[in-house]
């Protein structure tokens, strides 16, 4: 199958499964580069699919959390291609789809032709690029869909309708719902009308809807799992990491076990 196909395989067998499936967001290389394929590895034993976040200088679309952790990681020399060496040389320890989330700078300067090859060389099957308009998609949608892997769109509650028919028709994976017009890691909870906003975004869907930004606790989860596919988890996850503490058993409680 394609290499985004397994990203949306790996949620449905959670769903058959009966729960939400978990998708777990790290930054690559934090809160240690020497410690990132077993950081990873544990995180993907429990997560159905990883995000991992590409550290960027201007993580425009994250919290304080997540640009502490992007930052540390860049100091300590964290590259795009360093991130690949690394995937390449854990990818038979790793089965559990991988997703890179990154600002389009890196992937600019890596090459998209290059990108889209080492991606399907080390397990990674789709991106997020949040600071891309689909209208200026085309190129890097190109180059990624050639070599079966997707570009994962994301909407949020302001999204028009048909502007959110033609989003969910370009994703691939999943579609990425953002719960709140906003950036992650804050505390203000998920909003009220937060199940009429992923019934339609799932009505209009033909692959999984994960929802992000705001998720923290086991009831986060059960709530967006009884309106969408899967929950994306980032900031409260990498505070975790930043503890020192083994994300396994708090990704175990965010799903009731």
């Amino acid at each position: 199958m394609p290499a985004h196909e397994r990203i949306a395989t790996a949620i449905r067998a959670a769903n058959e499964a009966g729960r939400p499936g978990l998708v777990p967001f790290v930054t690559a290389g934090y809160p240690s580069p020497d410690t990132f394929v077993e950081t990873l590895q544990a995180v993907a034993e429990v997560g159905d699919v990883v995000e991992l976040g590409i550290p960027f200088s201007d993580p425009m679309a994250d919290g304080m959390t997540i640009q502490r952790s992007s930052f540390e990681a860049l100091q300590k020399g964290v590259s795009l291609k360093w991130i690949f060496d690394q995937l390449e040389s854990a990818k038979d320890e790793l089965d559990t789809p991988l997703v890179m989330m990154s600002y389009l700078n890196p992937l600019l300067a890596f090459g998209y032709d290059e990108l889209a090859e080492r991606a399907l060389e080390t397990g990674v099957c789709g991106f997020i690029v949040p600071d891309l308009p689909f209208e200026e998609s085309d190129d890097i949608r190109a180059a990624l869909e050639a070599r079966g892997l997707g570009l994962i769109q994301l909407v949020t509650p302001a999204t028009p309708d048909d502007r959110l028919e033609t989003l969910c028709d370009a994703s691939r994976g999943f579609v990425y719902a953002v719960t709140i017009t906003g950036i992650t890691g804050g505390d203000v909870g998920l909003p009220a009308d937060l199940t009429d906003y992923l019934d339609k975004v799932s009505d209009i869907s033909r692959i999984p809807v994960c929802a992000g930004f705001g998720i923290r606790e086991a009831q986060d989860v059960a709530n967006v799992g009884a309106h969408a596919a899967g929950a994306i988890v980032g900031s409260a996850l990498v505070e975790v990491l930043e503890k020192g503490e083994d994300p396994r058993p708090f990704l175990r409680a965010l799903l009731g076990a």
